[in-house]
């Protein structure tokens, strides 16, 4: 994806909130060889480009006066509770040098799986993106993750998940956590009948044939 962006040469929280009324978005692009660059973006254009999952994920073209640099969304930050981008980060990308990022998980195949298939079971997808490690060049847009297979009340790890040419899987210490479980729904228990009221079907109280004692007399 190719975005363009402007040079800012003012900086301070003064100048951002001018740029920000006047429809802007001040940012930041650092690393690399070059020295960090403080950028500014059309906030329209901006806020209907992170709408879009590649965006977030994969090597954007970045056009500044009329040089064209590969980068990577780092971060940004929105408004507490108005519809506006405050500021965004970008990260210069070599292609020599292995990067961190996090790549979306799309699933297929849920359908077609003997868990939902045939056991109905309920498919949770405990993750939606994985954090690897890979040169630029290598960097997918997404991870497509097969779950035709998935049986009932199965678990998927990440170890079970094939990874693209060239990715490495950053744990964190996690260890190998679950992507995907599959688990059966939960089957409501029939209510008991109300207390004092017999079940259909069940045989009357017996009665009894006793009399009750006369009162004694004074």
């Amino acid at each position: 994806m190719k975005f363009v962006a402007y040079e800012r040469a003012k900086q301070g929280t003064g100048a951002s909130r001018r740029l920000r009324i006047s429809g802007k978005t001040p940012g930041i692009v650092y690393g690399g060889e070059g020295q960090p660059q403080l950028i500014e973006l059309d906030h329209n254009a901006l806020w209907h480009a992170l709408k879009k999952e590649a965006f977030h994920s994969s090597i954007l073209e970045m056009e500044v006066a009329g040089a064209t640099s590969k980068v990577l969304l780092r971060d940004v930050q929105y408004h507490p509770f108005r519809p506006m981008v405050q500021h965004v980060d970008f990260q210069r990308v070599d292609a020599r040098t292995r990067m961190t990022v996090k790549v979306p998980l799309h699933f297929k195949g849920e359908e077609e799986s003997t868990a939902v298939k045939l056991d109905h079971n309920l498919v949770n997808h405990v993750m939606t993106e994985l954090e690897v490690s890979c040169l630029p060049a290598d960097l997918p847009e997404f991870i497509e993750v097969d779950l035709s297979g998935l049986t009932k009340n199965a678990t998927l790890h990440v170890s079970d998940i094939k990874l693209p040419k060239g990715l490495k899987y950053i744990s964190h210490g996690k260890g190998n956590p679950v992507v995907v479980s599959a688990v059966s729904p939960l089957v409501a228990e029939e209510a008991a009948p109300a207390e004092g009221v017999a079940a259909e079907g069940a045989p009357a109280a017996a009665k009894t044939d006793a009399k009750a004692a006369p009162a004694k007399k004074k």
